[in-house]
């Protein structure tokens, strides 16, 4: 068993093919410290996962731009349903027990908005969050405007 500071491994979608896939950044050490959390959360294995910097997403997602996938995590449904940054987590409050008690407050009849407002605010400042350096390449100029 895992505590939620060690590090565990994230299953592959191809590894588990029915699985919801969780497409965030690989490259960002506060979106790595999330979704490490997220795989020990998941008892039940209904999550897979890739960093966004994998090429398959781009011949997988191909509706999903590399500019969308930069500026928030992204949830596909094993239905092929996209969801991205609050909504992400908004569903995922329903799928993993340990985030049932953020439920009640993300279903809120319209709060997505204010949700998602707040999402990107934390997602603008992650690599600054993480406290790591900004990119060398333009990657990641979204987050430094």
């Amino acid at each position: 068993m895992t505590t939620d500071d060690q590090p565990c491994s994230l299953h592959d979608p191809d590894v588990r093919p029915g699985a919801d896939v969780v497409v965030y950044d690989g490259q960002c050490r506060f979106c790595t410290a999330q979704v490490q959390r997220l795989a020990r959360w998941d008892r039940a294995g209904r999550l897979a996962f890739l960093s966004l910097h994998d090429p398959r997403v781009a011949q997988r997602y191909p509706d999903l731009s590399p500019t969308q996938l930069m500026e928030q995590l992204y949830l596909v449904r094993a239905s092929g349903q996209r969801l991205g940054g609050a909504a992400a987590f908004r569903y995922l409050s329903r799928r993993l027990p340990r985030l049932w008690p953020l439920a009640p407050a993300l279903h809120l009849p319209g709060s997505l908005p204010l949700w998602q407002w707040c999402y990107r605010q934390v997602a603008r400042r992650r690599y600054r969050l993480a406290g790591a350096p900004p990119c060398d390449s333009d990657t990641c100029h979204v987050h430094f405007r």
